[in-house]
Parts: structure tokens; sequence; C-alpha cells
């Protein structure tokens, strides 16, 4: 991506969102203020969009070949899950958080540049590329948001107020981030198997794809088996985002993921 470009990018995003954050932080109910919040939060998350768009028509390809694509499609899907689940609920801490984690990984786009080409590697001329990715970018956005459930619920618990309300909301983001997960890892594994005839080889990214899908459903078995626990619910919250995140960039630190066909390049 063309580091002055996406400087702008970022430039114009930020500032959106900085004035959208204020217009729904100002005291009072005026309908107005809050549609032009909202409205340049939502102009925002269309700009990323649209660099998106404009970025896979000059390539050729889908933007979705380097880390530094994917963490641009992450900002787009988490900022874009913040302001629906804003909408649905009305927490504006929820959707603050959202559009902070899209800046930040938009920062790290800004602060490690790359030069993109045109090539694609064989495995990923593929139909099941863009689905695998997409699908897998739009669960660790919505998980990446049950991670604010989590935080907030432990700081609700050691302040003794309520927080039985976080948990049901907490469950159905789960529940839909876990449904587009377990899509990742079957896109996965039907892509694995046109390209090299196998549907799994262990490789570590896969183990701690595999991994990443097990700890949710412990969540959900957890909620499940022991609907009145919350302590160890919240804490799973918390902690297992992180373990999302050494399953998407994390393997590629690891000694024994170097020669894996899933390290970005």
């Amino acid at each position: 991506m063309e580091l002055l470009t996406f400087t702008w990018l970022c430039v114009s995003v930020f500032i959106l969102w900085f004035a959208g954050s204020i217009f729904l932080l100002m005291p009072g109910h005026r309908t107005s203020l809050k549609r032009s919040g909202l409205f340049f939060i939502w102009a925002g998350i269309m700009g990323i969009a649209g660099y998106i768009g404009i970025l896979w028509l000059d390539l050729e390809r889908p933007p979705m070949r380097t880390l530094g694509e994917t963490r641009l499609w992450y900002a787009f899907f988490l900022s874009l899950t913040g302001i629906i689940l804003y909408s649905r609920w009305k927490l504006a801490p929820l959707l603050y958080y959202g559009i902070f984690l899209s800046a930040v990984f938009l920062i790290i786009d800004l602060k490690n540049p790359e030069i993109l080409d045109q090539d694609l590697m064989p495995a990923l001329q593929s139909p099941w590329f863009v689905p695998h990715v997409i699908v897998y970018m739009i669960a660790y956005a919505v998980l990446g948001m049950s991670m604010f459930f989590g935080l907030l619920g432990l700081y609700r618990i050691y302040r003794k107020k309520e927080h039985n309300d976080l948990l049901l909301k907490a469950d159905n983001i789960v529940y839909i981030g876990f449904s587009f997960l377990t899509l990742g890892l079957v896109f996965g594994a039907l892509w694995a198997k046109e390209a090299w005839g196998q549907y799994w080889t262990w490789d570590p990214k896969e183990i701690w794809a595999f991994i990443t899908w097990i700890c949710y459903l412990l969540y959900i078995h957890l909620r499940i088996a022991r609907p009145k626990s919350t302590l160890l619910p919240m804490l799973l919250l918390a902690a297992m985002f992180f373990i999302l995140l050494i399953c998407w960039f994390g393997v590629n630190y690891l000694p024994s993921a170097q020669n894996s066909v899933h390290i970005y390049q």
C-alpha cells in the first residue's frame, strides 16, 4: 500500500471518528447530534472499505495475502461490528472500544508499511481464498468485541456492581463469532483438500486455529453447564482474545512454523 495515500486515509478516518465520538459524547439526547456522530463514524468505516476496494483493483488480486492487508480488513470489520452492536444495544463504550482497536491496527499498518506486488502463489489462486480469509476476519472482529464484555465484567465484579446482563450480551456475540470461526475451519479444510489433497496436515497454524475454536467452545459449554458462574466466563472472554491473536499472527514467530504454508509473507 502506498504510504502517502494510506497516511491520508488514516488521518481522515481518525478525524471522522474523533468528530463522531465528540458528537455522541455531547450531553443531552438530541437526535440530530446522535445522527451526526453516527454519520461521521460510518463515513470513516466506509473510507476504509473504499480503500480496500481501490487496493483490490490496483493490485488485481484480493488484498489478503500479507499481514498488513489482513490488519486492514480487521480494522474495517472491527469498527463495523462496533457500530452495529451500538445500534443494537446503545452501549457507547462498546462503539468506542471498537473504533479504538481499529485505530490501533491502522496505526500498526502505518508504522509498518509494506511493499505490495500483484503475485499470488499457486495455492492462493483458489476460489476458497477470499471466503476463508473474510469469514476468519469477521470471526476475529466479533470475538474481539466479546473481550470488551469480559474486561468490563471483571471491572464490575471488582467494583461489586451488577454484571449479569453483560454475559447475556457476550453470549450472543460469541455464538456469532464462533459460527464464523467454524466456517473458517471448514473452508480451510476444503481449501487444503483441493490444494494439497488432505483436509488436515497438523500445520502449526491449523493447530492454533483448532485451539482457538476449542477455547470458545469451552466458554459456550461453561455457560450452558454453569449459567450462574460469572467470574470464570469473564476471565475466559478476556484471555481467549490473546489466544486468537497468537493464532492470527503470533504463530509467525514460532520456530516450528517457519516452513508453514500459512505464514504471512
